[in-house]
């Protein structure tokens, strides 16, 4: 038996996923025969039948729906170990695939990112953005080396992926200049359940974190008056500034606008017993510190680049000092 090839199984994932001889040629830039001859010596090597030929149109059959998972397989630690062997040249060249939740990625990663591309200028990054769940769903499927993410790991990935603090910032209550809190500076836990909100959606890291500190507060998000849902911390932002809600929102995205005195930034007074340090009242501030955690996967092979950057991560954190918290 002369056994199956990579050309072969590449040929057919191609099948697999246009479901089209000539779209699978095109995309391999190679003939159509050579796709048909490959799917038929396949077909004739095992005497299965991968897909129907239907009229002019195919249906990938039980046995492609088989090769498919286990040839995707295949091919990924194929391209893995490649990207490891062209690695053994001193991290002169390679890939880093990474993927962040937005506010990480916008606000905290670049610099990052700058400061080993300074160290390995051959080296090419790409980095995507998405929210929380998001980025936990592709580290754990493999299409990022590693994860950045300021929201919390779902219970059903926390044994596939290791997650591990390499920073940290504030979340902060923010009002435009037309808000009755811009003038005021400070408010009290009760007067959070008094105003129009702009939220984060669902799967956001911030949104995750600004519930948890509403739960911690005694305050439960249905108490609070939502009148608009975003996907991204930018267009919160703007729809505040003119506006009459107020948001909950990295300290790093409203630096900016913060010094300019288009927002401003609420101090929140929570004057329940027992509570963190005291003002000069004699009140404590609540606040909504929230960690960034780096991502990766349990099993899967971990490329030297990936090692290099996940170590650069951990050293420059501020005071030096991490935890594994998945354990």
């Amino acid at each position: 038996m002369a056994g199956m090839t990579l050309e072969q199984l590449k040929i057919f994932q191609a099948v697999a996923h246009y479901l089209h001889f000539t779209r699978a040629a095109e995309e391999l830039y190679i003939t159509q025969p050579a796709v048909s001859a490959a799917i038929h010596n396949l077909e004739q090597e095992y005497g299965v039948k991968l897909f129907h030929r239907i009229g002019r149109h195919i249906e990938i059959a039980e046995a492609g729906k088989l090769l498919q998972v286990e040839a995707q397989k295949i091919l990924d630690q194929v391209s893995l170990t490649e990207r490891g062997l062209r690695e053994l040249n001193n991290l002169q060249r390679g890939e880093l695939k990474l993927g962040s939740s937005l506010t990480i990625g916008n606000y905290w990663l670049p610099s990052k990112i700058s400061e080993f591309k300074s160290r390995y200028p051959g080296i090419q990054i790409n980095c995507s953005l998405a929210n929380t769940d998001e980025i936990c769903v592709g580290t754990a499927t493999g299409q990022f080396d590693l994860g950045l993410v300021e929201g919390d790991v779902k219970p059903a990935l926390q044994n596939t992926l290791e997650y591990e603090i390499v920073g940290s910032d504030r979340l902060q209550i923010v009002v435009g200049k037309k808000h009755p809190w811009f003038e005021w500076g400070e408010i009290d836990l009760s007067q959070l359940t008094k105003t129009l909100w702009v939220m984060r959606e669902p799967g956001s890291g911030t949104q995750q974190r600004f519930e948890e500190a509403l739960q911690n507060w005694g305050i439960n998000l249905s108490e609070l008056d939502v009148i608009l849902v975003f996907n991204s911390g930018e267009m919160t932002k703007a729809a505040i500034e003119d506006g009459v809600g107020a948001i909950g929102i990295s300290e790093l995205m409203v630096k900016k606008e913060i010094q300019l005195g288009t927002l401003r930034a609420i101090r929140v007074i929570d004057n329940r017993e027992g509570n963190g340090a005291m003002s000069r009242l004699g009140y404590a501030y609540a606040e909504i510190v929230r960690p960034f955690f780096k991502l990766k996967h349990r099993q899967r092979f971990q490329t030297a680049l990936s090692k290099v950057f996940e170590q650069m991560l951990i050293s420059s954190m501020v005071d030096g000092s991490h935890q594994d918290i998945s354990k």
